[in-house]
């Protein structure tokens, strides 16, 4: 989404100024324009990728690292007669 903010300033660069002795003149070259806007959405698609990959990487490394973990649980009731609860 960022990217997007920095299109405009990359339709800047097809931006052609001319000058000559008592005139300037600027033109608009829409095909550098399309190229920028091509080149700054296949940047962005490559770091999405890239992100996503490292993504699935981390998450391996954190099943592999964790794995399966066994507890036993050992829970019984008190009848009452022990020191413990004072026969309540």
């Amino acid at each position: 989404m960022r990217i997007l903010l920095a299109v405009p300033l990359l339709m800047l660069g097809a931006c052609q100024v001319s000058k000559d002795d008592n005139s300037t003149t600027v033109s608009f070259n829409q095909d550098v324009a399309e190229n920028a806007a091509a080149d700054a959405g296949n940047f962005a698609e490559n770091v999405g990728g890239m992100i996503a990959n490292d993504v699935d990487r981390t998450a391996e490394k954190v099943q592999n690292e964790v794995g399966d973990v066994d507890v036993d649980v050992n829970v019984s009731r008190n009848d009452g007669n022990d020191a413990t609860t004072n026969g309540q």
